[in-house]
């Protein structure tokens, strides 16, 4: 028997495939990696199917106290993670500027020293044993989100001989179906080392670069405990938000 979710899902037809003009170019000899990973042959366009447009689901009800605060969330509230507080906040919105509402966005990030809880990564930087480094929430009915965090610090990468990360949280929103799932980064104003990454870079349409960027937002800071950071992600539109896995958002 169909899942009536899926069933209502399916109403909505196939997936919009990716308009690649304004995509960040996935060859750039600046960075070093794509040299290696970006495609040599013409791409193929698919059409999506069942399994692409219903799911998976996931279950609504199955958040946390903590799942939006990564100050607290790695230790359940036992201690603070170390570094600068900031809340982030803003709306995932369609390109009529209309919500889009009870749809999963989950971050993930390096702590304030610029180091990941991965195995992999290797940096000097000390793990902070209060900080996991990422969180989930869902928008509100205003499509409307918001997060509690330390704001990450800026890193190194092998890929020239002295590139850095700017200070950057990654982002992914989920839509409807895993079909629609998006990912982008948000940087943070006033970062020098946005204009020397060659990942930003790779983003070459100034304006597009620049709507990753959140505002500081004071109206929204709390004095005495955290600064606040503005980024509101568009779906689709003139304004919407640059992608790394697809350019017109659901």
């Amino acid at each position: 028997m169909t899942h009536p979710l899926a069933r209502l899902q399916a109403d909505q037809g196939p997936l919009i495939p990716r308009n690649r003009e304004i995509h960040p170019v996935p060859y750039d000899p600046g960075y070093k990696t794509s040299v290696a990973r970006s495609p040599n042959q013409p791409l193929l366009a698919m059409e999506s199917g069942l399994s692409e447009e219903t799911g998976p689901t996931f279950g609504h009800s199955a958040f946390g106290q903590y799942d939006n605060n990564l100050i607290l969330n790695w230790n359940r509230g036992a201690a603070p993670a170390i570094g600068e507080r900031i809340m982030m906040h803003g709306r995932v919105l369609d390109e009529n500027a209309r919500p889009v509402r009870n749809t999963l966005v989950e971050i993930w990030q390096a702590n304030a020293g610029g180091r990941y809880r991965h195995k992999k990564d290797g940096y000097l930087a000390p793990l902070d044993p209060n900080f996991g480094g990422c969180g989930r929430t869902l928008t509100d009915e205003n499509g409307y989100y918001q997060f509690l965090t330390i704001r990450p610090g800026a890193y190194p990468w092998p890929n020239r001989g002295n590139d850095w990360r700017p200070m950057h949280i990654h982002v992914s929103v989920f839509g409807h179906s895993f079909g629609q799932r998006l990912i982008t980064q948000m940087y943070f104003e006033g970062d020098p080392l946005i204009n020397l990454c060659p990942i930003a870079k790779t983003v070459k349409d100034r304006a597009s670069l620049d709507r990753l960027v959140a505002p500081l937002d004071m109206a929204h800071s709390r004095p005495l405990d955290y600064l606040a950071y503005k980024f509101d992600i568009v779906l689709r539109g003139r304004r919407q938000t640059m992608f790394e896995n697809r350019i017109e958002g659901m």
